[in-house]
């Protein structure tokens, strides 16, 4: 009798394991593909996001549509450091022109135009942003999505 409890309790087992094993490629496929929650942190963003981090939504329709425009908030790899990623709002599409201020007296105006396939990025807080007017415009590829919601803090919880 106990013969035949064993091979149960193997098909119960496999049972769960075969249930745990797609219920996380389900949800690899919908944070790859669909939606992921990120932090974004950092004084760049200021007022938009806290120097703290903020809890956002990112969502990644609108990459596979190529439907970005000017305006939006993306997460981003960074373009000097792969390993990091960006949080920037896009401040200008391809064929734009770009006027970059200068930022101290030895400086002069710059004037860019933002290549086929590249988006210009920049922080809300230009004063504190490390953004494309230091390494230039961003290859589109380098997206990873659009923030749409800010939901941490709560008091605080709103569209993007």
């Amino acid at each position: 009798m106990l013969a035949w409890r064993i091979p149960n309790f193997l098909k119960e087992v496999g049972s769960h394991v075969a249930g745990i094993v797609q219920f996380s490629c389900l949800l690899h496929c919908f944070h790859e593909h669909v939606l992921d929650v990120t932090i974004c942190m950092g004084p760049s963003m200021l007022p938009t996001f806290n120097t703290e981090g903020d809890v956002v939504l990112v969502e990644f329709w609108t990459k596979k549509t190529q439907a970005f425009k000017k305006g939006d908030v993306i997460v981003a790899k960074s373009p000097t450091n792969p390993k990091q990623t960006v949080c920037k709002r896009i401040a200008a599409m391809q064929g734009e022109i770009v006027t970059v201020e200068p930022q101290n007296a030895f400086q002069q105006v710059r004037h860019h135009v933002v290549p086929e396939g590249h988006v210009w990025l920049q922080g809300d807080n230009l004063a504190n942003s490390t953004d494309s007017r230091s390494y230039g415009a961003v290859p589109m590829a380098l997206i990873r999505g659009r923030v749409f919601y800010k939901m941490w803090p709560p008091a605080q919880a709103k569209r993007i």
